[in-house]
């Protein structure tokens, strides 16, 4: 059984990927229909499935290819409900790819997700940006370095792994290796789908040759 819609009375809009009706997906693709709908994810603060019974976001997208859609889920799910960084500091994280990447979807999903982590409209502002944040705890500035590193696509130096390394362990750095390149992984799928953000105007058909 599937949650309400959150952010109702928007629509999911699938760029150039047709959005996919409840009824007519096929088995496997129901287990993983299923397992984004539902809980945890239902009821949050951005739109995951909409009136229609529609996914919104990357969730449509990965209905295409549900064998790797599940796995793929299943990993976000670890990363957003089952990890060991704090609620803040992944969020912090979250926002800083979406922002390098020019992610909408993600940066409209995420930044209500950090505002409900108590991350303020003036520092989700400074990461929009593309501005490192000032005054923040040191556990939450050796993550964004770490971020910032991995995102920019150079080696990580030794003093922002050991910084990483002093606040989160090995165990924290690997979680968030991982939570950087899921979410580039995701920015990549909206990307080349060309998926807005709900609310944001559809994309105009492409011209196909034909």
């Amino acid at each position: 059984m599937t949650g309400k819609a959150s952010d109702p009375g928007k629509r999911a809009q699938g760029g150039r990927f047709p959005l996919l009706v409840p009824d007519r997906l096929s088995s496997e693709q129901r287990v993983l229909y299923e397992a984004v709908a539902g809980p945890p994810r239902a009821g949050g603060p951005f739109l995951v499935v909409d009136d229609d019974g529609c996914l919104a976001g990357p969730f449509n997208v990965l209905l295409y290819s549900p064998g790797i859609g599940q796995a793929v889920e299943a990993l976000g799910s670890a990363l957003r409900f089952g990890g060991t960084l704090s609620d803040r500091t992944r969020e912090l994280v979250i926002c800083a790819v979406a922002a390098a990447l020019d992610s909408d979807y993600e940066w409209y999903a995420h930044s209500r997700v950090a505002r409900s982590a108590g991350i303020s409209p003036d520092e989700l502002e400074t990461l929009q940006a593309g501005r490192m944040l000032q005054g923040l705890p040191a556990d939450e500035q050796a993550a964004l370095a770490l971020a910032s590193a991995l995102l920019h696509g150079r080696g990580v130096e030794s003093d922002i792994h050991a910084e990483a390394l002093k606040h989160f362990g090995h165990a924290g750095i690997t979680e968030l290796s991982v939570l950087v390149g899921y979410y580039q992984m995701l920015a990549g799928l909206l990307a080349a789908g060309d998926v807005p953000a709900p609310g944001s105007p559809e994309p105009a058909p492409e011209y196909t040759g034909q």
